[in-house]
């Protein structure tokens, strides 16, 4: 598991003065890439192997708002790997209300060239720490 912090900024509200339902996919991609940027695998470093993880779903349950200034925590866990999907799952914890304001999960592949790839084929060191997590914080 990974814990991610943030601040909820003015410009994310919505007309009713919470943070825009939309901004949590955002925040789910901040703290993907943190998360693998912290184990080595970086967006630009697996990029420039021509290598790109395209979201294929995306699901947000949300159970209480966020205003401006609130200090969110996600948790960010490794549901599911395969060698051609990643699975993660998401916790979003209001820390200014102690309350957890949503629950979420996103589905990648993993892709070169436009075709679907196999990690452990095609990048057998990256294939290899991501089962290593799995293990680890499933």
């Amino acid at each position: 598991m990974f814990t991610y912090a943030r601040k909820a900024q003015y410009h994310e509200t919505d007309q009713m003065g919470i943070i825009h339902h939309a901004n949590h996919v955002k925040w789910m991609e901040e703290a993907r890439l943190a998360y693998l940027e912290k184990l080595g695998l970086g967006y630009q470093q697996v990029e420039n192997e021509q290598v790109f993880s395209p979201v294929v779903s995306v699901a947000v349950q949300y159970k209480s708002p966020v205003h401006f200034a609130d200090e969110i925590i996600i948790q960010v866990s490794v549901r599911k790997y395969t060698a051609v999907k990643l699975e993660l799952t998401y916790e979003f914890f209001n820390k200014t209300t102690e309350l957890l304001c949503s629950t979420a999960s996103s589905v990648h592949c993993f892709i070169k060239n436009g075709k679907i790839i196999s990690l452990k084929k095609e990048m057998p060191s990256l294939h290899e720490k991501l089962s290593t997590l799995l293990s680890s914080d499933g």
